[in-house]
């Protein structure tokens, strides 16, 4: 029997969406206000989820309190009160969209999640703007 455990999670960052190779026109085009040149922030709400099986001795499908930290070290201590585009070393070259975002935050946590379990990464830019990501 697969449970799904989970764990929600917090962290503002200021970002542009441009690609470097695009004029300002085209760039103002397809991200529109996304693409100022001064940048703007979202408040971040993710929720990481590890789906597997419930383990016999201790009853957990991941200790969430491992989970916790794992968040706060690998995401939250990278990604808060940052500009993605100039201070986090993944978008240096990589158009920080949600799309993208979440699945560097995947690839952030998967080598610490047990190879047997699932992950899935679900990042909230706004209330109604949502990306989910399973690898």
């Amino acid at each position: 029997m697969k449970v799904k455990v989970s764990r929600k999670a917090h962290f503002n960052a200021a970002h542009r969406l441009f690609r470097s190779d695009w004029s300002d026109e085209k760039n103002n085009a397809v991200f529109g206000l996304c693409s100022n040149p001064n940048f703007h922030g979202h408040n971040y709400d993710l929720i990481v989820s590890v789906y597997g099986e419930i383990d016999q001795e201790t009853g957990f499908v991941i200790d969430l309190k491992i989970l916790k930290d794992l968040i706060n070290s690998e995401i939250e201590m990278a990604f808060d009160h940052k500009n993605l585009n100039v201070e986090v070393p993944e978008f240096k070259n990589l158009n920080p969209t949600a799309e993208n975002i979440a699945v560097v935050i995947f690839n952030k946590l998967r080598p610490h999640i047990a190879m047997d379990k699932d992950l899935e990464v679900v990042l909230y830019e706004t209330s109604r703007n949502f990306v989910t990501y399973s690898g």
